[in-house]
């Protein structure tokens, strides 16, 4: 028998599900109308960034990003195209494959930072009091963690 949810606790689902949906959708039309680059894009660049020699391995990125291999694969193939990454071959394990921001990848990535910094503000931080930041993100770090485990 299903342990079904109260009111309350559906109200919560529901807000949950609707205000994730428009804020990722928020994010994605900004990065795609200002820079060009999905917000999996995006996020491919600041951790390639702000990575040691602005490099990763590409399990490591996929699974820091949530994502699966091909998908990131698909991805990362796209950001080739256009100059902003480049793969290689890892010298001592030759089935390892980094990917590495390019200097046209960090040109890209300091010119779209300031205007999705400014989307992220209006779609959910200045929405919410410090108090309410603190409490949200509690909470989602621990169902993270629940989830992630």
């Amino acid at each position: 028998m299903a342990n079904w949810l109260n009111e309350d606790e559906m109200r919560a689902w529901i807000a949950f599900l609707r205000a994730a949906s428009l804020v990722n959708r928020s994010v994605e039309d900004q990065l795609k109308a200002d820079a060009g680059l999905s917000h999996l894009q995006y996020e491919i660049l600041v951790h390639l960034a702000s990575s040691e020699e602005g490099e990763r391995r590409m399990g490591d990125l996929a699974k820091v990003l949530l994502n699966s291999k091909s998908g990131l694969n698909y991805q990362v193939n796209q950001m080739e195209k256009q100059g902003l990454v480049e793969r290689r071959t890892c010298p001592s394990d030759s089935r390892s494959i980094f990917a590495r921001i390019t200097k046209k990848g960090l040109r890209k990535l300091e010119e779209s930072a300031p205007g999705h910094v400014d989307r992220v503000r209006e779609a959910l931080i200045d929405v919410l009091t410090p108090d309410e930041q603190r409490t949200l993100t509690a909470a989602l770090e621990r169902v993270y963690e629940r989830l992630r485990s």
